[in-house]
């Protein structure tokens, strides 16, 4: 089974690593067996195991911190998208990014569902996850050099621009098949290794929006994703997989909830000034060294 201690470190890893684009599930997958705890390491990839049920309530944590911090956001938005099916017209800013998170939420949700179980048998384990994660070092790099081509420049420029320090668009000024783009984007995110938060921030970074919103729209997206996710698993918690790990999944899932609210709030201040070149570096780097170590 899982211990207190493993459950504590687990639970810290998963808040910061679903947040940071460095990929919770390839995290998830590597460090257990960095650490020897090859119990938890294959149950990751096992059709059914404790260790995905204990999961399943950091996954819940991770999404209530999100609501958490971006409360007063998720008020505005929930209260435009109800009053747009009564209007039935999209008028104000914050109708439209509602409706830009629905249409970005589809993709991934449907692949989720149809092939997230096949994808996670057959690449959550190490050698996949550590390849996977070197790769995912090279899209963060490819999405800072795309966003300094002329035509993502002059893309952006057309647009309203953003009230912040770096140049870019407005976040509303999204079209609704941009936002299915990065949706789509998200699917990538199902092999463990590749960062959700990631390669969202890339597809928006190649639509020109800057580092900020990119940012901003990640963390909104990913919340609905990962509570859905995650409430829609709760069953395995609740039922037998779930003996004997429910107490290490409450501590876990304080722990976890507390890195990720902390996350967050230090991820929204950093993309206002930095770009996405520390993380790359990091993600080549310990991917590579865990090529070397499973390989």
């Amino acid at each position: 089974m899982i211990t207190y201690f493993q459950a504590i470190v687990i639970g810290l890893l998963q808040g910061v690593t679903e947040l940071f684009p460095i990929s919770s599930l390839g995290h998830s997958v590597l460090v257990p067996s960095l650490l020897g705890w090859h119990t938890l390491a294959k149950a990751q990839s096992a059709d059914e195991s404790f260790y995905l049920a204990f999961l399943v309530a950091l996954h819940v944590a991770t999404a209530i911190a999100l609501l958490v911090y971006f409360r007063a956001e998720w008020v505005r938005v929930i209260g435009a998208f109800l009053r747009t099916l009564r209007t039935r017209r999209i008028e104000t800013a914050d109708e439209r990014l509602a409706w830009l998170l629905a249409v970005a939420t589809v993709p991934v949700g449907i692949t989720g569902l149809a092939l997230e179980h096949t994808l996670r048998t057959v690449f959550a384990k190490p050698v996949a996850a550590a390849i996977f994660l070197t790769l995912n070092g090279f899209i963060l790099l490819a999405g800072e050099r795309y966003r300094r081509r002329d035509e993502v420049r002059t893309l952006a420029a057309r647009h309203p621009q953003a009230p912040h320090s770096e140049p870019g668009r407005q976040l509303e000024t999204l079209d609704f098949k941009e936002a299915g783009v990065i949706g789509i984007a998200q699917v990538a995110a199902l092999f463990a290794g590749i960062s959700r938060s990631g390669i969202t921030m890339v597809a928006g970074l190649a639509r020109g929006l800057d580092h900020e919103d990119a940012a901003r729209f990640s963390f909104l997206l990913a919340t609905p994703i990962i509570l859905a996710a995650g409430v829609y698993k709760l069953p395995d918690l609740l039922g037998p997989l779930g003996d004997g790990v429910r107490g290490q999944a409450v501590v876990g899932s304080l722990f976890a909830g507390v890195a990720a609210y902390i996350s967050v709030r230090f991820l929204v201040r950093f993309f206002e000034t930095r770009n996405l070149l520390p993380f790359a570096v990091y993600c080549l780097v310990v991917g590579a060294l865990c090529v070397v170590r499973f390989a």
